[in-house]
């Protein structure tokens, strides 16, 4: 018997084209920090240096304070000085990107059907952003923060998907074995290794992600209306 859902947020809860989504993202970070005295090229390759050390981190310091690192091992640490522009951005512009994302009102149904129902629900997103963009891009989904019982930031975890490690944490601050978890996501690669911790996982396949070209027939996968009705069977 499951006794948590744990959600995907980009591509799952909330559609999108992660190529145009990272592409309006880092467009907009670059208007406001490149006045600063950085290229282009040399803004994405801090950036793609940050990201890199936030996939590979493993617990050892907050996915935040990897990425600074490493941007800054790139840029030069006079950035630091100037985080109040990325603050900026995140307070003034961040939603413009929203219009890049679509929107399915069954997402959020679900969700708040799923609480009302006895189970307890969890963003498990990947831990890349911090916490105002994680809780703008919830609130884009038709969902407010409130609506789940953890939700993962770069401030608040030291893993990311696909590492194990990253599941099995969420887990733990659920208070709940991995087994009684179910990990809903669109991506084969990031969202499905959490079957190897013994979750149950569901591929929603409205906005696919299958870099490996894999046999999704593997895993219960679906639109939100499969995903209620393996639900239902799984608790059944």
């Amino acid at each position: 018997m499951i006794k948590a859902v744990l959600f995907d947020l980009d591509g799952t809860l909330l559609p999108m084209d992660q190529r145009i989504f990272a592409k309006a993202y880092f467009s907009g970070l670059m208007e406001r920090v490149c006045p600063l005295g950085y290229t282009p090229d040399a803004f994405m390759q801090a950036m793609q240096a940050g990201i890199a050390a936030m996939i590979k981190n493993d617990s050892t310091r907050s996915n935040e304070a990897a990425f600074w690192e490493a941007f800054t091992a790139v840029s030069g640490k006079e950035i630091l000085n100037h985080l109040d522009v990325f603050d900026a951005f995140y307070a003034e512009r961040f939603d413009d990107i929203r219009a890049v994302c679509g929107y399915t009102p069954r997402a959020a149904a679900c969700v708040r059907e799923l609480r009302g129902s006895g189970l307890r629900i969890a963003l498990a997103t990947n831990p890349i952003f911090p916490a105002v963009a994680t809780q703008k891009r919830i609130r884009w989904a038709g969902l407010e923060p409130e609506d789940f019982e953890l939700y993962t930031t770069y401030e608040s975890i030291g893993t990311c998907k696909p590492n194990p490690d990253y599941y099995r944490t969420v887990a733990a601050r659920l208070g709940i074995e991995p087994a009684e978890c179910l990990m809903v996501g669109n991506d084969v690669s990031d969202d499905m290794p959490a079957a190897s911790l013994g979750m149950k996982v569901f591929l929603l396949t409205d906005c696919l992600i299958n870099t490996p070209g894999a046999d999704i027939s593997a895993y219960p996968n679906g639109g939100f209306d499969e995903l209620m009705e393996y639900i239902a069977k799984l608790r059944a």
